[in-house]
């Protein structure tokens, strides 16, 4: 199985989408919706993780909690225990991850820096291609390829 470097290198984009959290959570769905993506890490001081807002977070601490989202912050809703992975861990150790924690994104980071994220589905697209790659490994093997 792959690790968490070989899978960043197969996604179409690098990109990593990011607001300080001085940024508005109007502006960060902003983003969200702009790029039609999930979540944005929060970094503050350059490149420092300071955590991670979601269109899960919005739901549950804005529209829940009946916030007004032009006045609210990304720091009052981030989560800011953010569970990352490293680019030598393993896809299956990820999606461990994930399910123990019913999470749907994972921020990569070496030597303390970002340098990637990997969603639910960039996982799920991996282990997809894999499985399709040994099934036919075995299917050449029962024909005598």
């Amino acid at each position: 199985m792959k690790n968490v470097a070989e899978v960043l290198r197969t996604k179409p984009s690098a990109a990593v989408f990011s607001v300080s959290p001085d940024t508005s959570v109007i502006e960060a769905v902003r983003l969200l919706a702009e790029h039609g993506i999930g979540a944005l890490v929060v970094l503050s001081q350059g490149r420092r993780l300071a955590g991670i807002v979601s269109e899960r977070d919005y739901v549950r601490k804005v529209a829940l909690l009946e916030r007004s989202d032009f006045q609210s912050r990304v720091s009052e809703i981030m989560t800011a225990k953010v569970i990352t992975v490293s680019p030598s861990d393993s896809v299956a150790h990820c999606m461990q991850l994930m399910t123990d924690h019913r999470l749907r994104h994972l921020p990569v980071l070496a030597d303390g820096e970002l340098i990637g994220m990997l969603s639910i589905g960039d996982l799920v697209k991996h282990t997809i291609a894999e499985q399709a790659g040994l099934i036919r490994q075995l299917e050449q093997y029962i024909r005598g390829e």
